[in-house]
């Protein structure tokens, strides 16, 4: 009892007690709120990053994309993927680069794209062709409701498209960034590619396209706008060996834009009609990837890619033991394999912060350490008169060891505290800093984040405690063994 008594009396009543509380207090905040904004950032990119991306991507090797059966193998790998129970859908998409023009009255952003270096990387997008089954779906329902008012049990055949496998449906449905105004979804997600109301081609284009809201916005364009995409395709050799270079182009008109909240999705692609984007290619080609989306990715992406990789293989439909005479065996991809150095960067972000944070809890160690070193130097006269009166070494050593432990308690609780409010209101806090300090502290518009993203785990906050706890206790025990060492006659000799 007198070990609790003492070690709190001694704490109150020695104030520079409060600095190695203060120390931990100021550890503990910090690596709370630092790693759960990190924490945060880290979720809000996965779920930016993997806003326009499916689940598993099948990339067949060009053998078969171009080769005479190509419908053939598709169909064939569809199906054996449609029937796997962990795949909820799996879809076609053409995928291409081209050089991107407008023209008409808007022909001087032509100029501005390859005049204006800060709009040079916009010249070329990625232009993706996709499947949209809405006329589908709006055909299906009804025959449907009819065979059931007939009372007829039909069977509708399942047309699986892009907005049931990966997130091209909520990237159209998603509202425009704050700081985008103009940018204009399409009116009708179900059926994308429906050219803009009013619009009436008369020797115009009849295709439309849907274009990223940041290159929508960074080019100024508008819905009814007419661009023109030209690519470059390789022709066949003449009677001479040589080959040359077709220049093809198709213009298209703006349907509206979609947003992944992805910036070199959103300021790069182009989505296009699948076969529309192959007859414009007209190299025997209608599908360069099979995108899938899974029912559990977690638990089953893994495991799931090595049995599709052997199954796809026994099929000859890849070709994963080498190129075998192929320039491009195929391969099969996560998202997270597409965004793998983006992801690490920022998880290795977070360790490194967490280990330089780290660092102020063994500052403050040292300086409890420095706090008890001296209290058992002044407080010689006490414990040799404590080891008088029966204390025993033990009981000296835990009645200063007590001392570190109310250091801890303290500045631990605190800074968990203060540190878990601080990182759930942190916005708040920012927003108040910027307005009082009148300068941006967050930019958004660099991050794209409307908010700071912050997320506080149970698990790291109890680690975050346990290690102040144990850092405290460990320096705390060097002074306390040497006070429970520390003789009796000796203390009390000079006394």
């Amino acid at each position: 009892m007198y070990k609790t008594f003492l070690s709190w009396r001694y704490l109150v009543t020695r104030r520079t007690n409060l600095i190695g509380i203060v120390g931990i207090f100021v550890a503990v905040a910090a690596l709370i709120m630092i790693l759960s904004i990190m924490t945060g950032f880290l979720e809000q990119t996965k779920a930016m990053v993997r806003g326009g991306l499916s689940d598993m991507v099948v990339l067949p090797p060009t053998r078969i994309t171009q080769g005479p059966y190509r419908q053939d193998h598709l169909h064939t790998a569809l199906d054996l993927l449609r029937e796997d129970e962990r795949i909820v859908a799996a879809s076609p998409r053409l995928t291409y680069y081209a050089m991107l023009g407008l023209g008409g009255s808007r022909s001087y952003i032509d100029r501005k794209l390859t005049s204006d270096p800060t709009h040079g990387g916009r010249s070329v997008v990625e232009v993706v062709g996709v499947d949209s089954a809405g006329e589908w779906r709006l055909a299906s329902s009804v025959l449907a409701a009819n065979a059931a008012l007939q009372g007829f049990n039909v069977e509708i055949p399942e047309f699986q498209d892009e907005q049931e496998t990966s997130g091209f449906g909520p990237a159209l449905r998603r509202d425009p960034h704050e700081d985008r105004p103009r940018a204009t979804p399409v009116p009708f997600p179900e059926f994308p590619f429906t050219p803009p109301r009013g619009y009436m081609p008369d020797g115009r284009p009849k295709v439309a396209c849907i274009v990223g809201e940041q290159l929508f916005h960074s080019l100024y364009l508008s819905v009814g706008d007419e661009i023109t995409l030209v690519t470059m395709l390789p022709t066949e050799a003449d009677e001479e060996g040589g080959g040359g270079i077709d220049a093809i182009k198709r213009a298209f008109v703006i349907a509206g834009t979609f947003r992944t909240q992805d910036n070199e999705m959103d300021g790069g692609r182009i989505y296009v009609p699948r076969a529309e984007l192959a007859d414009m290619l007209n190299d025997g080609r209608d599908y360069t990837e099979i995108v899938t989306k899974l029912v559990d990715f977690d638990t089953d992406a893994v495991a799931l890619k090595a049995d599709l990789e052997t199954r796809l293989g026994e099929l000859n439909l890849l070709d994963l033991d080498g190129p075998g005479g192929d320039p491009y065996p195929g391969q099969i991809r996560t998202w997270e394999d597409f965004r793998a150095s983006l992801i690490g960067a920022i998880q290795n972000e977070r360790v490194l912060m967490a280990i330089m944070l780290s660092l102020i809890l063994v500052v403050a160690g040292f300086t409890i350490f420095s706090i008890l070193t001296m209290m058992v130097t002044e407080k010689r006269r006490d414990i040799g008169i404590l080891a008088a009166v029966g204390a025993t070494p033990n009981g000296v050593l835990c009645t200063f060891l007590l001392i570190g432990f109310w250091n801890a308690l303290l500045g631990s609780l605190l800074g968990c505290a203060i540190g878990v409010l601080g990182a759930i209101k942190i916005d708040t806090i920012e927003q108040w800093l910027s307005r009082t300090l009148n300068i941006q502290i967050f930019n958004r518009d660099v991050y794209y984040f409307d908010t700071i993203p912050s997320r506080v785990e149970p698990l790291p906050v109890t680690l975050i405690v346990g290690g102040a706890f144990l850092c405290t206790l460990m320096f705390a025990a060097i002074p306390a063994w040497r006070a429970g060492r520390l003789h009796p006659l000796e203390a009390l000799r000079y006394e």
